[in-house]
C-alpha cells in the first residue's frame, strides 16, 4: 500500500509543479524586476531544475535502470519546455524564444547530472 501511496504523491507532485509552469505562462507578464542580463534564461533553468527532481521522482516508479530513468526524465522535462514555449506564443504580452527552451532543457540537464553524480559516487568501491 505505500509503494502505491509514494507513486501516486509523486506523480500529483509532478502533476501540481506542471500546472504551475502552465499558470505562470499563461500570465501576460511577471513581475520580476530585471536584476542582470539573461536573468529570465537563469529562472527558466532553475524552473527545469526542479521540474526535473519531480519528474524523476515520478519516473522511478516505472524504470529500475538509471540510464532509461534519467534520459525519459530529460526527454519529458525538454518536451514539457518545449510545449511551454508553444504554449507561450498564443499568450498576449507573451513570445516564445527557443533561448528559453534550451535554458529549460539546461537546467533539467544539470540536476540530472548532479544526481546522475551522486549516485554513482554514493556506490562508489574503494580499494
Amino acid at each position: 500500500m505505500t509503494a502505491h501511496y509514494n507513486k501516486a504523491l509523486d506523480t500529483a507532485q509532478l502533476i501540481l509543479y506542471c500546472i504551475f509552469i502552465y499558470w505562470l505562462s499563461n500570465q501576460p507578464s511577471l513581475p520580476s524586476p530585471m536584476l542582470f542580463v539573461h536573468q529570465d534564461k537563469v529562472m527558466h533553468a532553475g524552473a527545469y531544475f526542479v521540474l526535473a527532481f519531480f519528474v524523476l521522482r515520478s519516473f522511478r516508479h516505472f524504470s529500475g535502470s538509471l540510464p532509461v530513468l534519467v534520459l525519459s526524465s530529460l526527454v519529458f522535462s525538454s518536451l514539457y519546455g518545449l510545449s511551454d514555449e508553444w504554449h507561450q506564443s498564443f499568450v498576449a504580452g507573451r513570445m516564445s524564444d527557443v533561448n528559453d527552451w534550451l535554458a529549460d532543457t539546461l537546467g533539467a540537464s544539470l540536476f540530472l547530472i548532479l544526481f546522475c553524480c551522486y549516485k554513482l559516487r554514493a556506490y562508489r568501491v574503494d580499494f
